[in-house]
C-alpha cells in the first residue's frame, strides 16, 4: 500500500461518502427535498472541480479556487449559492468528525459579493390581467382563478399551497380538513413541520367555494389533495407551470411563485400593514425577512406614506 493511500484512510475521507451521511442527516431534520438537493449540488459541484482532491482534508486555497472557477462559468448568484451550502456543509462536517475535519476550512472566508436584482412586483394592471384571464367558468379556470387568488391575497408558498388537504384524519382519527371557509383560513405545513393558519380574504374564500363545487364534478373528486389535474393531484410543479401558461395568456412576463410573495408583502406594507403582522401571515421568523422580501420598494412606499400622513399638510 502506498503511503498517499494510507494518508487518505488515516486522516481524510472522500467527500461524497460524507454528503451521503450527510443527506441521510438533513432528511431525518426534515428538510425538504430541494433544499437536500440543493445541498447536494453545492458538494458534487466542488467533488467534480477538485477530482481526487475532492477529500476532508481540503484546504481553504482549494475552495476560492473552487469559487473562482464557478465565478468564470455561472453567475455570481450560483456561487453565493454554493457559498451558503458548502459553509453548512463543511460545519457540519467539523461537528461530526473533528478527527477529520477539526475546524471548518471555509471559517473566516468572506461571502462572495452578489449584485442586488431588480425584482419588481407585479403591477396592479398585471394582477388584474391574471384574474381576467382565469374568469371563464371551466374546471381549470375555477382552479386556476381561486390559486391566483390565495397567491395575491397571502404570497403563500407553493409547497404550502400544493400541499393544502381537503380533508384528512389526524392522529385521533377525527377527520380534518386544512381548508376552513367558515373562518375564511387555509391550514399550511411549514418547513420545520408547523402549522401555521394563513388569513384569506372575502373575494379569495368565494373563489375557493366556485372551485370546490366543480370539483363535485371531477374524475378524481375521492383524493383528498384540495388540487386536482387531470392525473390526479396538483403538484408544486404543475402549479408553477399553470403561472408560467396563465402569465403569457395575460401578457405577463417574467412569472414566477415568489414574485406572488413579494408583491403581497409590497402591497401589504404600502397600505399600512404591520410589519410583525406581516410575519404572521407569511410564516417568517425574523422581521429581517421583511426588508428582504419588500426592500426594494421601500423608499417609494415611504414617499406614500408621507403624501398621506404629511405633518405639514394638517396644519
Amino acid at each position: 500500500m502506498s503511503r498517499s493511500v494510507a494518508r487518505l484512510r488515516q486522516d481524510s475521507a472522500p467527500l461524497a461518502g460524507m454528503l451521503e451521511s450527510w443527506e441521510r442527516e438533513l432528511r431525518s431534520a426534515d428538510k425538504s427535498p430541494k433544499t437536500i438537493r440543493s445541498y447536494g449540488d453545492s458538494v458534487r459541484a466542488l467533488a467534480r472541480h477538485l477530482g481526487g482532491g475532492a477529500t476532508t482534508s481540503i484546504t481553504a486555497d482549494q475552495l476560492r479556487g473552487f469559487f473562482a472557477a464557478e465565478h468564470e462559468r455561472t453567475a455570481p448568484a450560483s456561487v453565493a449559492i454554493h457559498f451558503r451550502n458548502l459553509r453548512v456543509f463543511f460545519n457540519w462536517l467539523a461537528a461530526e468528525e473533528p478527527g477529520l475535519v477539526p475546524a471548518s476550512p471555509m471559517a473566516g472566508m468572506k461571502a462572495p459579493d452578489v449584485p442586488r436584482r431588480h425584482k419588481p412586483p407585479f403591477s396592479p394592471e398585471e394582477l388584474t390581467a391574471f384574474l381576467k384571464a382565469t374568469g371563464g367558468a371551466g374546471f381549470e379556470d375555477r382552479r386556476d382563478h381561486a390559486i391566483i387568488r390565495i397567491l395575491i391575497d397571502n404570497g403563500m408558498r407553493v409547497s404550502g399551497l400544493a400541499g393544502l388537504r381537503l380533508r384528512y384524519t389526524d392522529e385521533h382519527g377525527k377527520p380534518q380538513s386544512d381548508v376552513d371557509l367558515g373562518h375564511q383560513r387555509l391550514v399550511i405545513t411549514l418547513k420545520g413541520g408547523d402549522e401555521l393558519a394563513v388569513p384569506i380574504g372575502r373575494k379569495a374564500t368565494a373563489a375557493i367555494d366556485r372551485y370546490q363545487r366543480a370539483r363535485l364534478r371531477h374524475a378524481h373528486a375521492e383524493e383528498d389533495w384540495l388540487w386536482l389535474s387531470p392525473r390526479g393531484r396538483f403538484t408544486s410543479w404543475g402549479i408553477r407551470q399553470m403561472l408560467t401558461r396563465r402569465g403569457e395568456q395575460a401578457g405577463v412576463a417574467n412569472v414566477y411563485p415568489h414574485r406572488f410573495r413579494r408583491t403581497f408583502a409590497d402591497k401589504w406594507l404600502e397600505g399600512g400593514g404591520d410589519g410583525f403582522d406581516l410575519t404572521k401571515i407569511t410564516g417568517w421568523r425574523s422581521m429581517s425577512m421583511v426588508a428582504v422580501y419588500a426592500g426594494e420598494r421601500a423608499t417609494e412606499r415611504a414617499r406614500i406614506a408621507h403624501a398621506r400622513l404629511s405633518p405639514g399638510d394638517r396644519l
